[in-house]
């Protein structure tokens, strides 16, 4: 799978150790940056990028991590076509895709350990959507505000 790969300075850390966890599962990894730790870098400029590739398709889910995730959540969201969520549970990495088409998972650099975040994200990509009537009905109602 094409996946990318976002953060900012409260991420970057976690973001490095989840680029290489990827690759080594032999995914296709697209590094959004940041390239190096900058502590005065935002996280808008780092995630918005991923967001677009992701709403554009060119990749097929997208990993944005920033200190607590709210942030990058927060900015995903603004793009249209991404379904970002802030994930700290392991049932949420995987209902978010089944029945809501999530394809944007967020994660706190600072809150999430990279064991946890490691599980979090496998099971975030290994999810589908399960294109049930019902998780259409209400995809498409949030694809209509975006109109």
């Amino acid at each position: 799978m094409k996946v990318g790969i976002a953060a900012d300075h409260g991420g970057f850390e976690l973001k490095e150790t989840l680029r290489d966890f990827l690759a080594n599962l032999g995914h296709e990894v697209v590094d959004f940056g940041a390239h190096a730790y900058e502590s005065t870098d935002d996280y808008p400029d780092k995630i918005i990028p991923l967001a677009q590739a992701v709403s554009k398709k060119e990749i097929e889910r997208g990993v944005a991590v920033c200190g607590s995730g709210v942030g990058a959540a927060i900015v995903a969201n603004k793009i249209p076509g991404v379904r970002a969520a802030l994930i700290n549970d392991h049932f949420s990495a995987h209902q978010g895709v089944e029945d809501d088409d999530m394809n944007l998972i967020c994660l706190g650099g600072r809150i999430t350990g990279n064991r946890v975040a490691e599980e979090f994200v496998q099971t975030f990509l290994d999810a589908k959507f399960s294109g049930a009537e019902r998780h259409l009905r209400r995809l498409n109602k949030v694809i209509e505000l975006e109109k």
